[in-house]
């Protein structure tokens, strides 16, 4: 069994469903709690996969220059690693935001501002000859919990989805790395948690933070429909059991892209 490596962020921001998900489809899962001070290994040897979660840390460093969380930078030095020895790769929220910075994509306070609860996004026409995208619903239900977006991709990336208010919804670089701007891993009990730390901004955005975890919670199976075998793709991607994962890159192939250290 090839093994993964996590990178987790925050400490609400675990791989919940997700990690079922890839666990059932035979992909092992080696967990890094940054936020809780393990270190990050220098490189993704010996790892057939990465995946990099989701945190309410901005992916943007802070006006004196600091970043938002002290791994950052070595973080998204292995996230420039992964893409350039086509490691599959798989950033979430958070996670998508630091893969499109550290190659040179920019990431900034949403102008929209926070998008936050169930919500619905639209594949794009490239998704139709992408190896995992291309059999997720046309209008995948989503969930949503940020106020910050990508707001220029990375030269050489190929969009995959939008939405009218986020049109960077997720994104392929090469051709193993995908990085969303949504969550597809949650459970009850993290929207729950989510609220409760949140509740005096969704109170300023009007929300009652009872009504947005009942609406989300009504729409798990709907998450869990569509992504569930998008996870188990890319578990079969990582593992070498899918046989169509070849696809051309549009203007850069995987080794062509611009490298931004190393």
């Amino acid at each position: 069994m090839g093994t993964a490596l996590v990178i987790e962020n925050y400490p609400s921001d675990d791989l919940r469903r997700l990690g079922d998900w890839f666990t059932e489809a035979g992909l092992g899962l080696t967990v890094v709690r940054a936020h809780a001070g393990e270190p990050l290994p220098e490189t993704l040897d010996g790892y057939v996969a990465f995946v990099v979660l989701g945190g309410d840390q901005c992916a943007y460093p802070d006006e004196q220059g600091q970043p938002g969380s002290p791994w950052f930078p070595a973080l998204e030095g292995l996230l420039r690693k992964a893409v350039r020895h086509r490691v599959p790769t798989l950033g979430v929220c958070l996670g998508a935001q630091l893969l499109a910075q550290a190659h040179g994509g920019l990431v900034e306070r949403s102008t929209a501002g926070p998008e936050i609860g169930p919500g619905l996004v639209a594949r794009r026409d490239a998704s139709d000859t992408d190896p995992l995208f291309k059999w997720v619903p046309l209008l995948p239900d989503v969930i949503q919990w940020h106020s910050d977006e990508i707001t220029e991709l990375p030269i050489g990336a190929v969009l995959l989805a939008a939405s009218t208010r986020y049109p960077h919804q997720a994104f392929r670089l090469g051709d193993r790395a995908w990085g969303v701007q949504f969550h597809i891993e949650c459970d009850p009990a993290m929207i729950e948690g989510w609220a409760a730390a949140d509740r005096t901004l969704l109170e300023e955005l009007g929300f009652d933070p009872e009504v947005v975890v009942a609406a989300t919670a009504d729409v798990l199976a709907d998450v869990e429909e569509a992504w569930q075998p998008f996870a188990a793709r890319f578990a079969a991607l990582a593992l070498g059991e899918l046989p169509d994962a070849d696809i051309p890159v549009p203007g850069n192939s995987p080794r062509t892209l611009p490298l931004l250290g190393q």
